[in-house]
């Protein structure tokens, strides 16, 4: 009780004020501050007890450097700030599902008094009818832990206590909570914090009512929400603590520390990275709560934040027709097909309903741009990690300047025959329409059927050496082993080739019956007849790293905008870089300059012999750098553009024995590198950029059947997701391969051990 020289003041601090004529003012706050001063009570002390009761530790100024602190045991919940826009994303691709760009405003949980003794209701205007506390509550049993769904992204963890620690406080009887899933989340919180275990005695859209499991056994805590129907609040309507048990066994898990608990504290490293690992988050929990919960409740709790902040994992599949109608509008020209198969209820279609089936979509962009690129493709599959399986196909294209470029996409159930004509059907019809092209792909099943266009002379077949090795190596184990047949894959001569496959056949010859049994034009470089450029993987991991990371973290249809937001990013930053070179006068790639510096330095110690001037036809001694003995002899004909080295046909520019013929005969070497590498061409790569996109409450109306998930493709509801990634060789580190500081990039240390930790940097101005 306040002494007889004190007296109450009513804080107002929200609402508005109404003017009247008689009274004066009328403030519209229902729930002022209570604050009991004396006359003593100075202008800092005032302002300090007003912060302290909005729940924010301030420094006043002209009082002690110590903060602000609450005089009360009422449990203040400080909310998770969160993270600037996910860096997955290089534009707004979830539309209005949680993902505002940039820092929202986080007011703490309000701490209120009970109304003070001699103050009625007619000075808040407002009457409840649920404030009345019945006397005895029944003893109900039952373990709900009371989760509701969705989770305030706002609300937080980890209240302190006035000396700073992370203990809990006790609640208190008038506290007050946004919603319902605020004030559950606190009292889970507690729990977990205090290490006791409590059960659900009632919970509907109006109350709550939690006690101690030991309730009746020497522990009398409860406590009882109450909703405030005209408020829309939650409130403690009472309250008996703390808790008197003592805990009967020690448990490295928490009942409450349920998936929704878990979503909402790794909310901001889901946004900040939607492919975080479980393991990372599953660590990350454990470290704050002190208990360490099941790898299926993390990656249950992953997928809840996923759909909080990227949309709902099945309303996702019904949002997928009107983006195909949004995005088609946004830029006409795009490319987009949805197949659909029928619901069957009770022996009869539901024509209200379809599953979803496959979806393959290109941008005019993308289209544009593969005619700059290089005159070839690959083609893989990667599994998405979602709350439904499936697969994302994509065919990555590459530039001049040795970048990588997505340039058509497909959703599919699976990598199967059926799929995988779906999708290279309409990428021959929308997007490779060019003769002569070449396909880089695994060795799977699927794709080694037939199809419309892909067959020579019109296309061309080759496989990725990493899946070849892969294969390889299941059969024949070592590292060894594997890196002679890849030698000989990248062999460009049939001498080098020859070399290498000698080694294999005296070390094993059933190895080389294993590699004869694979015709050698769709594994070898030197059979290739120069159409791979000189690639020989399909860069899937490449481009997911790089571009697609995260994407198969999302539902479908944040996924599909993912990928036009993210290319938009790639088509602007690409296409500066390169008319900014072009500005300087540049005419070839980075890439290729590079490259021929390269062989420039090389073609020092030549000596060139003209054959065949008409047809500039050369041959080429290569000697040591002191001319004591000769290396061999290489024919070149700057006519055909070749050389027996084999690098000049297969990769399209010089080798270093072409750059000594031009040299000798006072020849520029310009003329003999492929257009592709010109930096006009990797400007026409980029030149049509991507338009922004129309806000979905503009898109045109859908009026078809409502798309959902194929029940099939749901992930198994218990247990560990069982991972759909068969790992092989291909996945395994290099033991011969040394390891190198991620710091100084030299052999023999790491990181943490690093001598150059520490030092200043020196700028190349200063060398």
């Amino acid at each position: 009780m306040a002494s007889e020289d004190s007296f109450l003041v009513l804080v107002h601090h929200r609402g508005s004020v109404k003017r009247k004529t008689r009274s004066g003012v009328k403030f519209t706050d229902k729930d002022p501050l209570c604050i009991v001063v004396s006359p003593t009570t100075s202008y800092d002390a005032l302002v300090s007890s007003v912060l302290v009761k909005l729940g924010v530790e301030a420094t006043v100024a002209g009082s002690s450097s110590r903060p602000a602190v609450a005089s009360s045991s009422i449990p203040v919940y400080v909310p998770v700030v969160q993270p600037a826009a996910s860096p997955s994303f290089a534009v707004d691709l979830s539309g209005n599902v949680g993902d505002q760009v940039g820092y929202g405003e986080h007011l703490p949980t309000d701490v209120r008094c009970p109304t003070p003794a001699g103050v009625g209701e007619g000075l808040f205007d407002e009457a409840d009818d649920d404030d009345l506390e019945p006397d005895l509550i029944a003893d109900e049993s039952g373990d709900d832990v009371g989760a509701s769904d969705p989770i305030r992204a706002t609300a937080g963890f980890g209240a302190r206590d006035t000396e700073g620690s992370a203990s809990m406080t006790e609640f208190q009887v008038g506290q007050q909570f946004q919603d319902k899933d605020e004030a559950l989340l606190s009292v889970k919180t507690y729990s977990i914090r205090r290490g006791v275990q409590y059960k659900v005695v009632e919970s509907d859209y109006r109350r709550y009512v939690g006690k101690c499991s030991e309730f009746g056994n020497g522990c009398t805590w409860l406590i009882r929400l109450s909703l405030r129907q005209r408020k829309g609040i939650w409130e403690v309507k009472r309250y008996n603590g703390p808790h008197t048990c003592l805990a009967t066994s020690i448990s490295s898990d928490h009942r409450s520390l349920d998936y929704h608990v878990i979503a909402t504290f790794i909310m901001p490293m889901v946004r900040a990275d939607a492919s975080v690992n479980i393991k990372v988050l599953l660590n990350a929990t454990a470290a704050h709560f002190g208990f360490r919960p099941t790898y299926r409740r993390v990656w249950m709790a992953k997928q809840k934040a996923v759909a909080i902040i990227y949309g709902d994992w099945d309303e996702s599949y019904n949002e997928l027709p009107r983006w195909v109608l949004g995005v088609q509008l946004t830029m006409p020209g795009t490319v987009a097909v949805l197949k659909t198969c029928p619901v069957i209820v009770g022996g009869q279609e539901d024509e209200s309903r379809a599953y979803f089936h496959r979806l393959f979509w290109t941008f005019p962009p993308c289209i544009e741009a593969f005619r700059h690129c290089k005159p070839l493709v690959s083609i893989d599959g990667t599994h998405l990690y979602g709350k439904y399986g499936g697969t994302l196909l994509v065919a990555i294209a590459q530039d001049g300047n040795s970048n990588i470029l997505p340039v058509a996409f497909a959703l599919v159930e699976g990598e199967n025959a059926e799929s995988w004509s779906f999708f290279l059907t309409h990428l021959r019809q929308h997007v490779t329409p060019q003769p002569g092209l070449l396909v880089i792909s695994d060795r799977h099943n699927g794709i080694k059927a037939p199809d419309g266009g892909w067959l020579p002379p019109a296309a061309y077949r080759a496989f990725c050496i990493r899946h070849v090795a892969a294969n390889f190596a299941l059969t024949f184990k070592g590292k060894d082993a594997r890196r002679l047949l890849v030698n000989a894959a990248y062999a460009k001569t049939e001498v080098e080739f020859d070399y290498w496959f000698d080694i294999m056949r005296s070390e094993n010859p059933p190895m080389c019956d294993w590699a004869n049994r694979i015709e050698y034009s769709l594994w070898t470089q030197y059979c290739d007849e120069g159409r791979r450029f000189g690639h020989m993987t399909t860069n899937i991991s490449e481009c997911v790293n790089s571009i697609l990371k995260g994407v198969r973290n999302l539902p479908v249809c944040s996924l599909v905008k993912a990928t036009y937001g993210r290319l938009a990013e790639l088509f602007v930053r690409k296409g500066s870089e390169a008319q900014a070179q072009m500005a300087t006068g540049q005419q070839f790639s980075q890439y290729l300059v590079k490259c021929i510096e390269a062989n420039l330095k090389t073609a020092r110690c030549f000596t060139v012999t003209v054959y065949d001037r008409d047809n500039s036809e050369y041959t080429v001694a290569e000697t040591t750098p002191t001319g004591s003995f000769s290396l061999g002899t290489y024919r070149v004909s700057l006519g055909s553009q070749t050389c027996v080295c084999g690098y000049f046909q297969a990769l399209h520019y010089p080798c270093p024995h072409a750059l000594a013929c031009c040299a000798y005969s006072r020849l520029t070497w310009q003329p003999y590198v492929h257009e592709v590498y010109r930096m006009s061409s990797v400007f026409g790569v980029y030149q049509m950029g991507f338009t922004p996109p129309i806000p979905e409450g503009f898109w045109p109306p859908y009026a078809g059947s409502t798309v959902i998930p194929d029940p099939n493709m749901r992930r198994a509801r218990e247990g560990r997701p069982r991972s759909t990634r068969i790992r092989t060789n291909m996945d395994d580190a290099d033991p011969n391969r040394p390891k190198r500081c991620s710091l100084c990039r030299q052999p023999g240390h790491t990181r943490r051990s690093c001598p150059q930790a520490g030092r200043p940097t020196v700028t190349e101005g200063n060398n």
